[in-house]
This record gives structure tokens, sequence and C-alpha cells, in this order.
């Protein structure tokens, strides 16, 4: 077999692009002028990048909250958004960097030092006199932007193709209309572009030639064509959006709505006023509840993210326009399966609902609400995210807490009175989130959420126990009896539970030597090539789901405010975990987490 050889090539160095105008600007940036906080996260993978349109609002604040510029209309805006092309378009330097890291529908919080933004020399963005370009200042920005490949449209049209002599080659122009999803390849690709281009109803002749001539379905052969011109009437297009991006969460518009997609739809918090009908994916299309047959005619209301709805429901209203209505297929996990059932729904099957978004209000803005207005809203929330934690929702209930603690940042207490109130609120919020990262299993996350309150406080009762509760959910016993110990004599009414804990804490150190020494018993008594067998039987041990209850902590520090520690029982870890701790980090931090070691 002749072997070929393909000839030498020589390669030349490529010439080093040169820095656009931006990437130069971008060499200004040093560590720590631009700060970013996640106020609410975005939806999907991507980011965009040079080249994309964004759109988003932005709200300027001081360091101490006031609102010097927005584009939001309940902020005193004119309501509309900016639109700008990354690259292309001016752009102050701390948003230049900082929306290529937001995914699409992101809130963030940018904080920048004055040469991020208006500051900035040579700033190809123009300010009015008497902005405060000088001062550090608050960018929150609500960014969106098209790249997403979970939506797609279907579009309903009548059409006829004629070669350019005038034969008619097909026609599908009578009867029902020919149905096809943009973007899939179903019709050929010039067709496609011109169907794009037109409007609900609208009537076209649209010319196409050889090379857009692709085959697809409508024309399985394009052989021997040079030019068709496709009669169109566009009866009606709809949105599909893949909610889940598997095929099983499917929302349909079947009416448009008011505002601009995703601008005008509802947010987290929003009180939202819908009419839905649920239906069963039968060939009856069985109804089983109507809020206008049997709840009469009353629209549901409700909040989002407070789990009062199934999660495909509420994660489907988050997409739509006031006005809209949408017809959604949902999976039975993400609609009975976790939710109270209606009788007439079958368990394990999928539902259909139709749903009329009516209107919805958004959460309150505490701008130019006094100190009083601000904590009565303060314990509305904290409530809802007690129900949550209560209800076994640790995820939903931790939002409220992380809302509240970021708009504390625009309080300011005016006397030491409100200090007090604001200092305790604050401290028991950070205590709630650590609860909820506890029961979440976060046990690091607990620590630091208690070490918030400890900086401040060391010798804080409630923080000092919970945070214990987390080093011992996590098998670090000796930091865990420490914080138990300063809590007894740190605090003389915090004794009777701090013993408690410690006769606790005492228990779970006797079960995990026992279980060590069951583990390891007879391990070392094998022949070299029986230890991995062993290893096997012990590990089948230890995830057999053997439970050894302790009871739960059985303590309430403060009923009236707190109702959080009760039966707080952590996750327990596996016995090399709690064996050797450093060495669990350690296994964790190598990525070795999930070997076996024998």
């Amino acid at each position: 077999m002749a072997v070929v050889e393909e000839p030498e090539q020589e390669f030349k160095p490529q010439k080093k692009k040169p820095d656009s105008e931006d990437d130069k600007r971008r060499k200004k940036i040093t560590p720590g002028s631009l700060m970013k906080a996640l106020i609410r996260p975005g939806a999907g993978e991507n980011t965009p990048s040079d080249g994309d349109q964004v759109i988003y609002h932005c709200t300027i604040r001081t360091l101490d909250g006031v609102v010097v510029e927005s584009t939001r209309a309940e902020i005193g805006g004119n309501g509309n958004p900016k639109r700008q092309v990354l690259g292309k378009s001016k752009i102050i330097l701390g948003l230049l960097e900082g929306i290529p890291t937001m995914l699409n529908g992101e809130v963030a919080m940018f904080k920048m030092k004055p040469e991020l933004h208006y500051g900035e020399e040579d700033c190809p963005v123009s300010v009015a006199d008497g902005f405060p370009k000088d001062d550090e200042l608050h960018f929150e920005s609500w960014a969106f932007f098209f790249d997403d490949k979970s939506t797609s449209y279907l579009f309903a049209y009548r059409i006829s193709g004629k070669s350019a002599a005038g034969k008619l080659i097909f026609s599908h122009s009578q009867g029902e209309p020919y149905f096809f999803t943009f973007g899939k390849s179903e019709i050929p690709k010039g067709l496609e572009m011109g169907i794009g281009t037109m409007s609900r109803g609208e009537k076209a002749v649209i010319y196409v030639t050889k090379e857009y001539l692709t085959q697809c379905p409508l024309i399985p052969s394009v052989e021997g064509i040079t030019e068709i011109h496709f009669e169109v009437e566009l009866v009606h297009f709809v949105q599909v959006r893949d909610v889940l991006g598997d095929g099983r969460l499917i929302k349909r518009r079947v009416r448009d709505g008011r505002g601009e997609f995703p601008m005008d739809c509802p947010l987290q918090d929003s009180l939202l006023h819908v009419h839905y009908k649920g239906m069963l994916l039968n060939e009856e299309k069985t109804v089983f509840y109507d809020t206008r047959a049997d709840d009469n005619g009353q629209p549901l209301e409700f909040r989002s993210g407070e789990g009062l709805v199934p999660e495909g429901f509420e994660m489907c209203t988050r997409l739509m326009l006031p006005g809209e209505i949408a017809l959604v297929t949902c999976p039975p996990d993400y609609a009975y399966d976790k939710f109270p059932r209606p009788a007439k729904v079958p368990e394990g099957v999928y539902i259909q609902w139709e749903i009329e978004l009516l209107d919805y209000e958004k959460q309150k803005d505490w701008t130019g609400f006094n100190f009083r207005e601000i904590m009565d809203d303060v314990e509305k929330i904290k409530g809802t995210g007690n129900r949550l934690f209560k209800e076994g929702k640790y995820e939903l209930a931790k939002a409220k807490y992380e809302h509240v603690l970021r708009e504390f940042n625009h309080v300011n207490p005016q006397d030491d009175d409100e200090g007090k109130e604001f200092s305790d609120t604050r401290n028991l919020l950070h205590l709630n989130m650590a609860a909820c990262w506890l029961k979440m299993g976060e046990f690091r996350k607990s620590i630091e959420a208690c070490n918030k309150v400890l900086e401040a406080n060391p010798a804080h009762a409630k923080a000092l126990y919970r945070r214990g509760m987390a080093y011992m959910a996590g098998g670090d016993f000796e930091e865990a009896r420490a914080d138990f110990n300063k809590m007894m004599t740190s605090d003389k009414q915090s004794e009777a539970p701090a013993k408690a804990a410690l006769l606790k804490l005492k228990k779970e150190e006797q079960e995990t030597h026992r279980r060590a020494r069951q583990q390891f018993k007879g391990l070392f008594d094998k022949k070299p090539g029986e230890i991995a067998e062993a290893g096997e039987e012990d590990l089948g041990e230890e995830l057999s789901g053997e439970s050894h209850d302790t009871g739960g902590d059985g303590v309430v520090l403060d009923e009236d405010k707190e109702h959080l520690l009760e039966g707080t029982d952590p996750p327990r870890l596996g016995i090399w975990s709690r064996l050797w701790p450093s060495g669990r980090r350690l296994i964790t931090t190598l990525g070795l987490d999930r070997c076996t070691i024998l």
C-alpha cells in the first residue's frame, strides 16, 4: 500500500490583531474598582459577547441608596430600557465589563469606582451637569439579550409554488393551513427567510432562487428547479417555548400580551392575577378546574416565589406578558407530584393548563419609605420565609431572607432604637439563612452565615448554637464543642440548651466511633486479595440507609422571634467525613470526593 505524503506547508506567524478601543479601556480596570452582587439569577448558560444586542434597565444609586438616575418607570424613569450592541455602542466601562458576565434575565448590582463609570478619563458617554460622577456608585442592571435556543415559532400559512414560467409545482392554498416550525429546516431556507419578515394576515409573493432552495419536507426534490415563486398568506404564528429544555414542559402562546418580552414579564415577588383552566390530556380533554366556573369567576391571586402554585405553573407564568393567553403542557413532577393534587387528577399524568395572565403588581421598592414602613414590610416577607421553611421549601425560604438582606443595604436607621431593631432583625435573618443552609446540607455556608452575626457580637448565643450544630453536622466535633461551651459560659440563660447540645454531641461522637469500629472490624485480618472485597461489603452497609436517630434539637432560644431551631436535625455525613473532617475537605478540594477509599 503506497503512502501518500502531503506536501510540507510553510506556516507564517499571524499578525496579532490590534486592540480595539474597548480592549484598551478594559486595561484601565484595577482590582477592587468593580464589584458585582447577584440579585436574581438568569436563565440558560450563554452570556452576551461582542456583536450581541443587549436590552437592559439600569438604576443608579449612591452608596446611601439615593436614586440618581433610572430607566424604570416605577422609580421615576421613562420606562424605556437601554438598547446597545456590545463592541459597537458607546457604554460606560463598568457595564462594558460587567454585562458580558450576565445571563439572560439576570439582575445584578455593580459597585463602581468613579473611573469605571462617568468619571473615566475620556468617557465616551456624556452625563448631565450635577451628576455625581466623582462618587462611587451602585448600578442595578436588569439585562436581557436574545440568544435563547429554547424558543421557537410555529407558523400556519397557506402557500403555493410556481416555476419562473408559471407552472404550478405544489399547492397548500385550500383547507387547513400548512404548519412549520421556524428554524427547523422544514421549508426551503429562502422561503423561511422571507416569511420571517411577514406579519400576521399578510399576503406576499416570495421569489427564491436555486442557491436558497434547500431540500425539505415541503419540496422533497429541488433537482432541475432554478427558481420558485411562492404565494404565501401568513394565517398566524405561535411562540413555542421549551421551558426545561428537554421537551417536557412546553408553553405555547395562544394570544399576544401587552408589552415587550421579557422586559414586561413578572419578576420574583410579583403579585400575579390569572385565570386558568386545568385539563387532562385525554381524548375528552377533561377539565378538572376552571377559575371562571369553580371560583365564582374570581381570578387566582398569588405571589411568585412563595410556593403557592405548582412549579411548572409558576415557571410559565413568569414568562408571560400581561393579557397573554398560553397553553402549557406540564409533566407530573412539575405539576401535582409535589403539590396537593386535585381529586380528578390521577397520579403520574401529564396535564395541560390554559392560562391567562390578567396583570401583576411588582414588589414594592423601598425608595422613599420611612423606617417603620420598611420594617413592617420586612416582617411580612420574613413571615413568608418562615412559612416556607416549615413547609420544607428551604430554597424558597432562603430566597426571601436573601431578598430582605440585599435591600437592607439601603436602610439607614436614624437613632439608637431604630439601630438596635435593625441590627436584631438583620442578625435574625442571617440565622434563618443559616438554618436553611443547614437543612440543605450546606454546612460551610451555614457557618459563614453565623459568622456574620458573630463578627459583631462574638458571644451571640443563637449564632454560637447554630454554628455549633453546623460544625457537628459536618463532623467537626471539636469546633462544635468549643461553640457550645462558649455559649454556656457567655449566657447563663443558654446553659440548659448548651448542655443538651453537648449531650447530643457526645452521642454523635460515640455513634461515629461505634460505626468506625464496625467499619474496620476484621479488615486487617484479611489476606491482601480479600481487602477489596471486605471494603465493598463495608461500603454496602454504609449506603444501606441504616438510621440512628438521636432526636431533634429540641431547643428554642426565643419562641417569639424564631421558630426555626426546633426539630432541625441536619443531614448526616459518611464515616470518613466524621473520622477525618480535614481530610474530607482535602478530598473535596482535589475532586476525589466521589471516590471510595478502601
